[in-house]
């Protein structure tokens, strides 16, 4: 059997089933019990069997792709996102197509319609064009991060009390004044959790601070020119005074950081930086940035594991249909590095 492609015809005889009974075995295992599944697995590895990928797609229109759309890689957090949810294939064993967004709602829709054309059993999906209540009339399992979900499963960290840890540590470094640079994130997104958690702690301590909300660019050029006009502001709005920094990811804070050390040569008593994701570049940061870790691989596996279970239910023979959301909330954890006491 070695020499040969081993066929649905081999396998039938080598195990005495019929060749209908083979085929439920890849088609519908659950149809067969127990005993049969085994015996027919066993036969699988003594005749050395490679399956046909193609062929199985054809048969019962299962790809074991799963579809991503994510809006970026710039933002290293999506990048880092992107190589965790990747590397569930060795637990999973499902691949994935993946389409990076263009912020245009027209054109999401064509990958989608795309990714659907390849037969994919569902999708993971990141970016924030197309509003939740579209993606749930896919009827395909979907599972959303960090976005508007309200019609869809999702897994999010807890933005809310990273935001609290993040000012929090400000606070205990003694600065005068508490600055918060986001983009204009909107209220139904839970990455807002991170402007209402620092609204709330300066409150709470009754500490001068202010909100810098703007567009903050898409591109690493874009970025690093809006921190530099938000640096140039801050130097000239805050002269002599403790500023601690909370930025709204790991990206950010490391523009800043990169061109307060070529002001300074390093990072001065003047300013305190924290950032948000704990992504790598966090870590390997010229000075090694604190940040508030979103947990990436805890998110991306349990992603997986989520759309994976709506996947597989679908193949039963008596699907249940699903009568509530999932929307699991992660906790963050505060990283303390160098660019805070």
């Amino acid at each position: 059997m070695d020499k040969k492609k081993v066929t649905f015809d081999d396998i039938a005889r080598y195990t005495n089933f019929s060749k209908t009974t083979i085929s439920r075995y890849f088609n519908n295992p659950d149809s067969l019990t127990v005993k049969n599944q085994d015996i027919i697995a066993q036969a699988l590895i003594d005749l050395n069997y490679h399956e046909n990928k193609l062929a199985k797609v054809l048969a019962n229109g299962k790809s074991e792709f799963v579809g991503i759309i994510i809006p970026n890689l710039y933002l290293h957090y999506y990048a880092e996102m992107l190589n965790q949810i990747l590397a569930t294939y060795e637990t999973f064993g499902y691949k994935f197509l993946i389409f990076v967004s263009t912020n245009s709602k027209e054109t999401e829709q064509k990958y989608i319609q795309e990714l659907l054309a390849y037969k994919i059993e569902g999708m993971i999906i990141l970016s924030h064009t197309i509003s939740s209540k579209e993606l749930s009339s896919y009827n395909i399992p979907i599972v959303t991060i960090e976005r508007e979900d309200q019609y869809v499963n999702s897994i999010n960290t807890d933005n809310y009390m990273g935001a609290v840890q993040a000012t929090s540590l400000l606070v205990k470094n003694d600065c005068d004044v508490l600055l918060h640079i986001n983009s204009d994130v909107p209220k139904d997104v839970p990455s807002y959790g991170r402007i209402q958690g620092f609204q709330d702690i300066c409150r709470e301590y009754q500490i001068k601070h202010e909100m810098i909300i703007r567009d903050l660019g898409h591109t690493h050029q874009e970025i690093r020119k809006c921190m530099t006009e938000i640096y140039e502001y801050i130097q000239k709005k805050y002269p002599n005074q403790k500023k601690g920094l909370f930025m709204s990811n790991d990206t950010y804070a490391n523009s800043m950081l990169n061109i307060i050390f070529r002001e300074y040569g390093t990072l001065p008593d003047e300013y305190r930086i924290i950032g948000f994701d704990d992504s790598p570049i966090a870590g390997q940061a010229i000075i090694p940035t604190s940040t508030v870790g979103q947990q990436i691989d805890k998110i991306a596996y349990e992603a997986m594991e989520l759309l994976v279970s709506q996947m597989n239910e679908r193949k039963k023979r008596r699907p249940k249909p699903q009568t509530e959301l999932v929307h699991k909330s992660i906790t963050p954890v505060l990283i303390r590095r160098e660019t805070t006491d």
